[in-house]
């Protein structure tokens, strides 16, 4: 059996949203990049202790762009 190629990494940007400008590097050009934030919580009474919230941001990689830096678009209709 062949052994494995290594991983590819590759320059990457995020297009829009809250994210627009980030750059980051990327393995294997992934359909898909998730962006979370923190998000502040009130603690009600009997809150469960370590719970968190994060807001989450998906990208979606443009799929016309074929150098370096790869292009992730922000799609606002993803949850």
């Amino acid at each position: 059996m062949k052994p494995l190629a290594p991983a590819a990494r590759e320059r990457a940007v995020l297009v829009g949203g809250p994210a627009h400008g980030l750059r980051l590097h990327v393995t294997d050009r992934p359909p898909v990049v998730q962006v979370t934030r923190p998000c502040e919580l009130e603690e009600p009474t009997g809150s469960v202790p370590g719970l968190r919230a994060e807001a989450l941001y998906v990208y979606r990689r443009d799929l016309s762009t074929h150098d370096e830096p790869l292009r992730y678009g922000f799609d606002g209709a993803s949850p």
